[in-house]
């Protein structure tokens, strides 16, 4: 009998919950809250869909309510797009809120800059209003719009986008690469607006792609500059006066604006310089979130490639890659890459005046060196190693060994390297390397006055800065006298006589009482 009853009770509460509304709302009051009241959606290029941002309505109420209406200040005219509780479009009506609960609104946009101002740069803002008279509530919508000049490949009669050849593969069949070879008027990069590229934009050869002072150039995923054989690039920036700004310097970076995307490895493919390219040049140019931030393939028996006052950062594979290069560096930086900061492979002759190579990626497993030197690629092919020479440089990183080669077993041919006042890591806690020779740190022909695994202190790693601590960094005096360049990459003028190893004189941190800020 007992269970009986039970029966009839659960029926009874079964009919009256299917004789009511799933709840029963009153109208919002204009007491929302918001977990933002205004949102910035950063800095996107014109035409170019920015990322999603959210925020959330907050009902604090102890009663369900109703918002009669959730819509864009400028309607449907809006360039600005909502996802409202999961409900897409720009203008809702009788949005419910439970109780002590909240919904999720999603924004993004896309902006025609030219259908707006005639500036390069445009401040475009709308709202979204929540209710309407004396209970509208607002949350304030910002986003900077910046024109750019967009370089990509055309489309073919069959509305396939357009390939460039790299030549052909051991079967003879043709190797192609989603890209273009820019046209004469292409050919210079000046700093008037951005340049966003998709796909990998070819110079031609015999020709030359400048890129003026203070110019920015953004690529899009799997995109790059290739530059042919008998081609060259000029990226010849100055030094800034602005630390922050950098307004003088040339920036290449990921078309991602926002800045969760400012240090993110691997966003583009690289800047390649082909074999048998020539006369290629950088100078205060930083180099940022590619897979490999150079590609030298191979010379022409000249100077392939000359490197100043630059920096290359967060590389998911290699920052400088030179397979067979002629390379001059000074001033330069790279650091936080998947595998080596620096690569020498297949030979090649190679000269670095005060440059630090560093490495502190952190992403994931790494098993490189910072710097690592070859003159083989197993089962593939080999080279003489003509030069490697470093002086006042500075390698280090947060592995044991930051410093690697690998040498072809054919005693003919040339392995020459020489590491001179350069501060090097290299721990061998198990003496697994003695006895190796390239790893004679004592033999003076190889490592002249070049110390092993002394801090150099550096500002931080984090953010890619490494100026180094003034009376407390092992860089400090361990340079050679009278070596170019004779200011570092600060532009502050050198010791004469003990300058320090790498592309920065030490100074006073700033929360020290000095210093240069961090970047």
């Amino acid at each position: 009998m007992k269970y009986f009853y039970v029966l009839i009770v659960f029926c009874g509460l079964v009919l009256w919950s299917s004789c009511r509304n799933d709840f029963e709302t009153v109208q919002s009051t204009g007491n929302l809250e918001f977990s933002q009241d205004t949102i910035f959606l950063d800095t996107v290029f014109s035409n170019i869909g920015s990322s999603t941002y959210q925020f959330k309505v907050y009902n604090r109420s102890d009663e369900d309510i109703n918002i009669p209406n959730v819509r864009l200040g400028d309607g449907e005219d809006s360039n600005y797009r909502l996802n409202v509780d999961g409900v897409a479009g720009k203008m809702f009506s009788n949005v419910e809120i439970l109780a002590k609960d909240s919904i999720f609104v999603f924004v993004e946009t896309t902006v025609d800059i030219n259908s707006q101002t005639t500036d390069n740069r445009f401040l475009y803002v709308d709202q979204i209003l929540f209710d309407s008279g004396a209970n509208e509530q607002k949350v304030e919508l910002v986003t900077l719009i910046q024109d750019a000049i967009f370089l990509f490949p055309d489309l073919d009669a069959n509305g396939m986008v357009g390939t460039i050849s790299l030549g052909l593969d051991e079967e003879g069949n043709e190797i192609l690469i989603e890209g273009f070879i820019l046209e004469q008027d292409e050919l210079t990069f000046s700093n008037e607006k951005p340049y966003v590229i998709y796909g990998y934009a070819a110079v031609p050869s015999g020709e030359t792609l400048t890129v003026d002072a203070g110019a920015r150039v953004h690529f899009h995923d799997n995109s790059g500059i290739l530059v042919a054989s008998n081609a060259s690039i000029s990226a010849m920036g100055t030094a800034s006066t602005d630390p922050e700004l950098l307004e003088n310097e040339i920036i290449f970076e990921g078309d991602r604006l926002e800045p969760e995307f400012s240090d993110v490895p691997g966003q583009w493919g690289t800047i390649w310089l082909t074999a048998g390219s020539t006369d290629n040049s950088f100078n205060y140019t930083t180099i940022k979130n590619a897979v490999v931030g150079i590609l030298m393939d191979s010379n022409d028996g000249d100077l392939t490639l000359d490197i100043r006052n630059s920096q290359i950062y967060n590389s998911s594979n290699v920052g400088l890659l030179a397979r067979t290069g002629i390379v001059y560096g000074e001033n330069i930086v790279i650091n936080n890459s998947g595998q080596s900061s620096l690569a020498l492979s297949l030979g090649g002759e190679y000269n670095f005046n005060h440059c630090t190579f560093a490495n502190y990626w952190t992403n994931s497993f790494r098993s490189f060196p910072a710097v690592s030197i070859d003159n083989i690629i197993p089962d593939v092919a080999e080279a003489d190693l003509v030069a490697a020479n470093f002086t006042n440089c500075l390698i280090y990183g947060n592995e044991q060994r930051e410093l690697g080669f690998l040498q072809s077993e054919n005693t003919s041919l040339q392995f020459n390297f020489n590491f001179t006042n350069t501060l090097i890591k290299f721990e061998d806690p198990n003496n697994e390397f003695d006895g190796l020779p390239n790893y004679n740190f004592a033999n003076p022909a190889l490592y002249t006055n070049s110390p092993l695994n002394l801090d150099p202190i550096f500002q931080n790693t984090e953010l890619n800065n490494f100026n180094i601590k003034q009376g407390e960094s092992g860089a400090e005096g361990v340079g050679l006298g009278g070596v170019p360049p004779p200011v570092d990459l600060n532009g502050v003028t050198r010791d004469l006589n003990n300058p320090d190893a790498g592309a920065y004189e030490s100074i006073v941190f700033p929360d020290e009482g000095g210093g240069n800020p961090l970047p």
